[in-house]
């Protein structure tokens, strides 16, 4: 008898490398969090809690064992250094775009949404950015930090420039960020309101687009497992219909971040980060 080494995948991700379409890794990093820590323990979690769910989704009568996705772990990141953690994570991603597969990434605090964008960027110089969020994420800096969680959006701007930056369910944020927004990123406050507007003019440009979901987007009464839970977000069912939308955009690379387990003892948080995890893979394998 012989034995196989155990490595701990998401459910139904398991496909060799070389036939996968999207590449999945983790970025365990939430050295910058301004509430409550715990992110970096994410993407070890959503592996381990999806195997309380089925690869087949009944939403999309579509199976995950249908489609070749290679999770390739964890990223060993240093928690010490926002920037060489950002170098780590930009690495990775450019190695899945070199091999013309679509790295999604699972945060994490947000703030490693920029070392992927820089990587995608290189790749695709008009891209654009959907963003589903809570908080914009525009502040110029964050107790005199430029990197941080609450400057994310802010970084990404730095690189993209004005009205490529599209916001949705944002319901926090100071003063400044909002008059940011009014005259230099697409913003639309509290809700989806305005997405399949947004998507259709993407798709009839063809433009490349990364997808970012902090998953603190949802109302906390849903997901309470979160550094920075903010009342009034959107339900389950809003964002798993979100992301089936976004995913019909010519769609470069894609994230999730913000799940901090230990914040919910009672599994939920992580449960409805699989389930969207789940989802959005299939939207995007379905194209």
């Amino acid at each position: 008898m012989s034995l196989n080494t155990n490595i701990e995948t998401f459910i139904g991700c398991c496909g060799a490398y070389e036939a996968a379409r999207i590449v999945l890794f983790g970025a365990p990093f939430d050295s910058t969090t301004s509430f409550r820590p715990g992110a970096r323990f994410a993407s070890s979690a959503i592996r381990h809690e999806s195997f309380g769910l089925e690869t087949y989704s009944p939403y999309q009568d579509a199976d995950l064992t249908d489609f070749a996705v290679f999770d390739s772990g964890d990223l060993e990141l240093s928690f010490g250094s926002a920037e060489s953690a950002l170098s780590d994570i930009e690495e990775r991603t450019q190695t899945i775009l070199e091999d013309k597969k679509l790295p999604f990434l699972i945060g994490g605090e947000h703030l490693v949404t920029l070392g992927s964008v820089r990587a995608v960027y290189k790749y695709y110089p008009n891209l654009h950015i959907i963003h589903f969020d809570a908080h914009a994420d525009l502040r110029s800096d964050y107790l005199g930090v430029k990197l941080s969680h609450a400057c994310v959006m802010r970084r990404c701007h730095d690189i993209l420039g004005d009205g490529r930056i599209h916001q949705f369910c944002i319901r926090s944020g100071d003063r400044e960020e909002f008059r940011f927004a009014k005259t230099h990123t697409d913003m639309h406050r509290f809700t989806l309101e305005g997405l399949e507007d947004t998507v259709s003019a993407l798709k009839k440009d063809n433009v490349p687009v990364y997808v970012t979901v902090d998953l603190d987007c949802l109302d906390p009464s849903v997901f309470p497992g979160t550094g920075t839970p903010e009342a009034g977000g959107i339900g389950f069912v809003q964002l798993l219909n979100a992301v089936r939308i976004v995913s019909e955009c010519n769609v470069a690379g894609a994230d999730i971040n913000e799940l901090a387990p230990m914040l919910d003892g009672s599994g939920a948080s992580t449960a409805t980060a699989c389930k969207v995890l789940r989802e959005f893979l299939l939207a995007l394998l379905m194209k």
